[in-house]
């Protein structure tokens, strides 16, 4: 990655989108190692890039606005993320209309917010939102669709309403277990969650 990076600062110079995705890839790197400062600086410099070369309202910004704000909810840093998954929401709506996938993206991230600080009488519509969006746009039996229905299902255990979240997860098991297959870990893995993804 930091050669790809060198490369790409070399041919293009150092404020081109390709040394920004170099950056972002870079930085999701840092973050699963748990090297967030680092991971933060760098998606901080690609969203300026980014800004810079698109202008604030390109969907591109808004990846790296939700790119940003899941790091800092990674590190607890809530209210710092909050604007800018509204923020990316906004650019999206405007980009795509309000019914496109990256719309249900961005609400689900901003129900993870919520979901994060109790607020689940906030979260709850926007997952049901993106659950929508998802279903028309995806089909009924996509894979994020399964992901709205398991976000649905831990929101609902949060709030006690186990009969309402069994349905839906076992509608969220059946779709993966149509598209990833009985064994894969992602199924083992879903029906253990806690927290959105």
């Amino acid at each position: 990655m930091l050669r790809a990076l060198e490369i790409d600062e070399i041919s293009f110079g150092s404020h081109h989108p390709n040394v920004a995705r170099d950056l972002i890839n870079l930085a999701c790197l840092f973050m699963e190692t748990e090297r967030h400062k680092a991971a933060e600086s760098l998606m901080r410099k690609a969203l300026e890039i980014d800004e810079i070369s698109f202008g604030p309202s390109h969907p591109t910004v808004a990846i790296d606005l939700n790119n940003l704000a899941m790091l800092l909810r990674v590190t607890n840093r809530l209210n710092e993320a909050e604007p800018l998954v509204w923020r990316a929401l906004e650019i999206d709506e405007i980009s795509f209309g309000l019914h496109h996938p990256n719309v249900a993206r961005d609400l689900i991230n901003l129900a993870s917010l919520f979901m994060s600080t109790k607020r689940f009488i906030e979260a709850e519509p926007l997952v049901w939102r993106a659950l929508e969006i998802d279903e028309l746009s995806l089909g009924p039996n996509h894979l994020d669709v399964a992901n709205d229905l398991n976000n649905l299902t831990i929101l609902l255990q949060a709030t006690k309403r186990y009969d309402e979240a069994e349905l839906l997860m076992n509608r969220s098991v059946l779709i993966f277990l149509k598209i990833l297959g009985f064994g894969h870990l992602r199924l083992n893995w879903s029906s253990r969650t806690t927290t959105f993804y």
